[in-house]
């Protein structure tokens, strides 16, 4: 590795190569077989992988930031903080012991907070011992490409010298011969729209607020939008959500969709579908968000939640022959390699479905293609969870997806109210809903809405993936009282009516 000098960044001339040299004997001198660009869920699976596979591996991240937005900013503070606004609140005990009833009556963000810094400590901690363990370098500071076997690392600016000059952290190039780029993504900002970062935020934002907002207006109905809408409307904020589209979450099944909506109305949350927000005013009082239609919202606090920009402008990818889209995204194919054939990229940056848990193993795959490994893929079944209050997710098809491609199946129900475990945690509202093909009882699609929807899940997809049908539902003995029997009810209620639909034919 070769120092750079921050002034021209180019190599001191007594560094550079006095000639080209055959490819063979130049990749026999590059610094690593991989190297990763981001530590967050896809950069850590890629980069133990390949360390697994006995390749030489380096993975590079800003200071602060070990785990990537995932960890800092992103999935664990706000499953956290989600985790400590249903304890305090005493939201999921309410069925039980009235609607008034709480752990704690003045919640503040620190109450909140305090959870989520001990568990992004403890995250960084795990990270860096996997990381250590499987004996893979981490490179501090911000990689941009040279050129498509080269990056620099360029460490962070600590601070000025009393010369003027600036005192900069670890400054090296590495090269390597191959490259995956996780670099994950940021809230995307609209240029008209003015950030103060106290009463205009972003996701991001969200975890430096000072306190509780009596108000807010959440832009846009996404997954990350819809999480913290469903949060704060649980801790009493009241809370308008404005989307631009005529629905929200539309590639989950309707009648989910339809049973958060209700409930999320029920915490007082107002819904403005097919609006736009042309402006937002701020003063001390708070702000007020003007509606493409004319309608005004005064609200405390504004989040906006309106996409995702790939982190990619400081990288300089044009150097290694790539190109980014409008939302910084890379373009890869069913291997996750990019336009150039040894660099591959993962997880957000690459765009949907943006999930830590497909990150996860887009960055085992993307390690295995890489190095001509036979690697096996289970993405048909992979699950979606959606963390809202409460949570909602799916494995496999949708009724409308099946409808559209003209599959038939039959629905089988099974409502958290009628287990002998809904009653016990207070959960009357909650569902499992079984998609399974009349013809041969197969598992088409699974969708679940309560209490641990997202651990649920994956019953079904266990049964997907092996192929199994319906029928080991209706035939296994499941642990009772537990939630896991909704799968046994919902699977005799398809079955009962496919024999009766077999009766008449």
């Amino acid at each position: 590795m070769h120092p750079v000098d921050p002034a021209t960044d180019t190599p001191p001339a007594s560094s550079l190569a006095p000639a080209p040299e055959p490819a063979s004997s130049a990749a026999a001198r590059r610094d690593y077989d991989l190297v990763v660009i981001g530590s967050g869920p896809g950069g850590q699976k890629a980069a133990i992988a390949a360390a697994k596979l006995g390749r030489r591996v380096a993975v590079v991240e800003r200071r602060g930031m070990i785990g990537g937005v995932c960890t800092q900013t992103g999935t664990i503070p706000s499953k956290t903080m989600r985790e400590a606004v249903l304890y305090l609140t005493g939201y999921a005990m309410r069925g039980l012991y009235g609607e008034s009833y709480r752990v704690k009556q003045d919640i503040t963000v620190q109450d909140l907070l305090a959870r989520t810094h001990f568990v992004i400590g403890r995250e960084e901690e795990v990270i860096r011992a996997q990381l250590q363990r499987n004996r893979v370098d981490l490179l501090g500071g911000e990689a941009r490409f040279l050129d498509d076997h080269t990056v620099e690392v360029v460490g962070e600016r600590l601070g000025e010298r009393s010369d003027g000059r600036v005192y900069r952290g670890e400054h090296q190039t590495v090269t390597a011969d191959r490259f995956v780029i996780a670099t994950g993504t940021r809230p995307a900002r609209p240029p008209q729209v003015e950030f103060d970062d106290r009463r205009v935020v972003d996701s991001d934002g969200i975890l430096a607020m000072e306190h509780i907002p009596a108000s807010m207006v959440v832009v846009g109905a996404g997954v990350i939008g819809i999480e913290y809408a469903s949060m704060f409307a649980a801790l009493g904020t009241r809370v308008t959500v404005v989307e631009r589209r005529p629905t929200m979450l539309d590639f989950c099944d309707a009648e989910v969709v339809e049973s958060l909506k209700f409930h999320l109305r029920d915490l007082a949350v107002t819904f403005r579908f097919g609006e736009e927000v042309s402006g937002v005013s701020v003063s001390e009082r708070g702000t007020v968000t003007t509606l493409a239609s004319g309608k005004k919202i005064p609200a405390e606090t504004v989040m906006y939640s309106a996409g995702r920009q790939g982190v990619t402008d400081q990288l300089d990818v044009e150097r290694a022959g790539l190109e980014t889209d409008a939302r910084g995204r890379i373009k890869v194919d069913d291997h996750f390699r990019t336009a150039v054939p040894h660099i591959y990229a993962v997880g957000d940056v690459i765009g949907f479905p943006a999930l830590a848990a497909t990150s996860m193993e887009q960055g085992r795959q993307a390690a295995y293609h890489a190095f001509d490994e036979p690697a096996h893929s289970m993405a048909e079944v992979s699950p979606y969870g959606i963390y809202t209050i409460p949570e909602v997710s799916y494995c496999g098809a949708t009724e409308a997806e099946l409808t559209e491609k003209a599959i038939p199946y039959e629905v089988g129900i099974s409502r958290y109210r009628e287990l002998a475990r809904g009653q016990i945690v207070g959960d009357d509202y909650g569902m499992l809903k079984l998609l399974v093909s009349p013809e041969d009882h197969a598992l088409l699609g699974v969708h679940v809405f309560g209490t641990s929807a997202t651990e649920l899940v994956h019953i079904g997809q266990a049964i997907m993936g092996c192929g199994g049908t319906v029928d080991y539902l209706v035939d296994a003995v499941l642990n009772y009282p537990t939630l896991s029997e909704a799968y046994k009810v919902a699977a005799l209620d398809a079955t009962n009516k496919i024999r009766a639909l077999e009766q008449f034919a």
